[in-house]
């Protein structure tokens, strides 16, 4: 069974918010970590993956990053916070 993720990934200085789905997320947050995409995440040095949620369904998947992109941002830091309060990089527990 195939699983996807999305995932919240930020910069240095926590300000910027990157919300994505994927459905191979270590391999997604290396290429955000190198900047082998001339995209949002390069342009802002997003870099450090701060919260993930994983699914069986693709279309869940995609409802709720679509749902997460919706909200303010505070909410999306609660979110975060709930789980990761210190803003650790959760790249190397998801490294496969």
């Amino acid at each position: 069974m195939k699983t996807y993720y999305i995932y919240i990934m930020t910069n240095k200085y926590d300000r910027v918010l990157y919300t994505g789905v994927t459905n191979n997320l270590s391999r997604r947050v290396y290429e955000h970590k190198n900047k082998l995409n001339d995209c949002f995440t390069a342009r802002y040095n997003v870099t450090k993956l701060v919260y993930f949620e994983d699914f069986n369904d693709v279309n869940q998947a995609i409802i709720r990053e679509k749902q997460i992109k919706g909200w303010v941002r505070r909410r999306k830091i609660e979110l975060i916070e709930a789980v990761n309060s210190d803003y650790n990089d959760l790249y190397d527990q998801i490294i496969q």
